[in-house]
């Protein structure tokens, strides 16, 4: 039963904020590296965010406006965006990863629109 389930996505206006939701099901989230990605349509899949035992990172665009957290106890990692622009919107998947480089499992995603 292993699994990774997003959740939060919507309709946002800019400027505003979502929290995404990363559940993990079948193994310790503890363990890995879990990642944050987004698909605009269109573009490839770019690196969003990425939290392991050294704490977070982010890329340069959504730096300074998104916080990548976890809660152990609920297995589950959670992804804060603040000050959202258009162009952040896409479809946001998490992965489990190693070392926020290698990734072997991935959610089924959940779409972010920020738009007026």
């Amino acid at each position: 039963q292993l699994q990774l389930v997003e959740s939060g996505g919507g309709l946002v206006q800019p400027g505003g904020s979502l929290r995404l939701s990363c559940a993990a099901s079948g193994f310790t989230l503890d363990y890995y590296a879990i990642g944050w990605f987004r698909q605009a349509p269109g573009k490839e899949r770019e690196g969003v965010s990425c939290i392991s035992s050294s704490g977070g990172s982010y890329a340069d665009s959504v730096k300074g406006r998104f916080t990548i957290s976890r809660d152990n106890a609920k297995n589950t990692v959670y992804l804060q965006m603040n000050s959202l622009k258009p162009e952040d919107t896409a479809v946001y998947y998490c992965a489990r990863g190693r070392l926020c480089l290698e990734y072997d499992y991935w959610g089924q995603g959940t779409q972010v629109t920020v738009s007026s």
